[in-house]
């Protein structure tokens, strides 16, 4: 919907005792600084397959103590890579790989530059004069201020030239753009002065300018006015998860926690996730509330990430820390810590929920695949039905393999070595530990030429199984149904993280349990040196999501630092234990 105003004609407190067209004097600002700065902190784990496979677990067991390859002289290489699935992890590939360079977009060159202080009427007509953008100069230049977060006695000085200049008129763009720079900067007096200006001007804001001023109102003793709003957005649409923590901030800082509750509650019946902040901000009040019934509701926040594969952030974590140390009588002690490859928690010894599914969560997500990908994912899949069915059959009248290779990926991952080439030596090296291999192809890695090597491929369907498809095929569904047909020991290789599989998924739940048993089953190729053998680091053994035990809680958290994927998990956890 498009909304039309006019302007408004008069500004009788907006622009008052200023000498720049009545202008107030200039104020001291306390910005708020949106954080985002993101930096790696590296915390690499080389992990050991280890597997319960009753078809061959001694052969693959084995790989624990073969993947692992030194340089001479130097501690292990290791250390240099991130675990695949490891916060931080496609920040840290991207870097070390020569052929992943940033392309940045060249700097938009300023076709005037912003004034820094208010300027007075003949000022602002200079400036306009010098412009030569094809853009209304008015809402160009106050767009530009939004963006770089002008002075706000600035942005007050050019919507009052303005004014002089249309008869007192000011168009609805400039003064929501004003708005947003009162808001950023706290300037909450002149929030309620555009606020009594619109509220006399116009029946009704649109979204835009309500969140706005809900934001700006939370903070004074005025923030009940932003329920108020809330309630002029639910008219016509849902709320955002924005509109609502902004109502549930104001609430708890007002220590009215009936209403915070109410809000949350309404929150997430619209299925709408809630903001790492206002969880915090219950967590915060929290220390200083001695209620149990408060006390349970903070717990089943924790459940919810649990429930919803969330994490808090540090500050968050801290918040948590800090509310079960104050809990009255419990005795709580946290820590933070990191979980080893064995899955035990170093803090306390505990042992973190395992990755592997339970067997009723991998039927259904067997079936869950076999329908929503294999058979109905017709956009993600390239291959016909006959070919399908062949390969079915393929699988079929074959013993259940330990690995399944997506053949074409994995002799990619070296760039300067032959694909052939490399596509033998992880097979070599797997076949080695008599584990049992699939290799999927394409037909033209048959063709003998400088990439594949004929002899160097008759090797490999000596060594694996192998099923080529047709070229225009895709291996991912393939890759998913040998792997899910072996059975639950049966792991896979390929650098591909199958997010549009995933996505191809109809529901959070089966969803999650993809990625659950993606995490446990996904091996990836570290490393390759000429002459040496191939690294692996291979899949979790325990899951990443919050847990208890009722005298425990393991929470893992994202770090400030780390720029975390959504695709990837933490690697640091709070741990919270009672002492006895």
């Amino acid at each position: 919907m498009t909304f039309c105003f006019t302007g408004i004609r008069s500004f009788p407190k907006l622009w008052k005792n200023n000498p720049y067209l009545g202008l107030g004097p200039g104020h001291s600002y306390n910005p708020l600084f949106l954080k985002d700065c993101y930096g790696i902190r590296n915390q690499q784990k080389l992990f050991s397959l280890q597997t319960a496979s009753p078809q061959n677990t001694k052969a693959i067991n084995l790989l624990s103590v073969k993947a692992r390859y030194r340089r001479k002289g130097s501690s292990e290489i290791s250390s240099e890579f991130p675990h695949l699935f490891a916060a931080g992890a496609a920040k840290k590939r991207s870097q070390m790989n020569p052929q992943s360079k940033d392309h940045a977009l060249p700097p938009v060159s300023n076709i005037i530059q912003l004034p820094t202080k208010p300027l007075n009427s003949e000022q602002w007509d200079k400036l306009k004069e010098d412009f030569k953008g094809k853009a209304n100069f008015e809402n160009w230049i106050i767009s530009q201020m939004a963006q770089h977060n002008s002075s706000v006695d600035v942005a007050k000085s050019l919507l009052a030239w303005v004014a002089t200049k249309n008869n007192g008129i000011v168009s609805y763009n400039l003064l929501v753009k004003y708005l947003y720079l009162c808001v950023f900067h706290k300037q909450t007096s002149e929030v309620f002065d555009v606020y009594e200006i619109m509220k006399a001007r116009y029946k009704s804001l649109e979204s835009g300018a309500n969140t706005l001023l809900i934001r700006g109102l939370i903070h004074s003793d005025r923030w009940r006015e932003a329920l108020v709003l809330l309630e002029d957005i639910k008219k016509v649409m849902t709320p955002s998860k924005k509109n609502y923590n902004d109502c549930i901030q104001g609430a708890l800082l007002h220590q009215d926690v009936n209403i915070a509750w109410n809000l949350y509650e309404e929150l997430l019946s619209h299925d709408l996730v809630p903001m790492m902040e206002t969880l915090k901000a219950f967590f915060d009040l929290g220390k200083d509330i001695k209620d149990d019934q408060y006390s349970n509701k903070l717990l089943d926040i924790l459940l919810y990430l649990r429930n919803n594969q969330l994490y808090p952030g540090e500050s968050f974590a801290h918040s948590i820390k800090t509310w079960f140390e104050s809990v009255p009588g419990e005795q709580w002690k946290g820590q933070f810590t990191t979980i080893q490859k064995s899955g035990q928690c170093l803090g306390c010894g505990k042992t973190i929920e395992s990755i592997h599914l339970s067997p009723e969560e991998y039927d259904f997500l067997k079936r869950k695949i076999l329908r929503d990908v294999i058979d109905g994912g017709d956009q993600y899949r390239k291959t016909t039905p006959q070919e399908l069915k062949r390969f079915q059959n393929f699988v079929k009248y074959c013993p259940p393999f330990d690995i399944v290779i997506d053949g074409l990926n994995v002799a990619k991952m070296f760039p300067k070595a032959r694909e052939s080439q490399v596509l033998l030596s992880v097979v070599s090296q797997l076949a080695k530990q008599n584990l049992r291999v699939l290799v999927l192809g394409r037909k033209h890695m048959l063709n003998s030429r400088a990439k594949w090597k004929k002899d160097e491929m008759e090797e490999v369907q000596k060594l694996a199984s192998c099923f080529f498809a047709d070229n225009i095929s895709e291996d991912d569904p393939f890759l998913l149904y040998a792997t899910l047909h072996s059975g639950h020991h049966c792991k896979f290789i390929t650098k591909d993280l199958l997010r549009d599989h995933k996505a191809c998924l109809a529901d959070a739940k089966t969803q999650r349990l993809f990625f659950k048993w993606q995490q446990g089953h996904q091996l990836a190729i570290t490393n390759r040196f000429p002459g040496s053998k191939i690294t692996f680091q291979h899949s979790l053994s325990y899951d990443t999501v919050v847990q208890t035990t009722g005298d425990s809680w393991h929470i893992p958290y994202d770090e400030d630092l780390v720029e975390r994927y959504s695709y990837e998990v933490p690697t640091k956890w709070l741990c919270l234990h009672r002492r006895t």
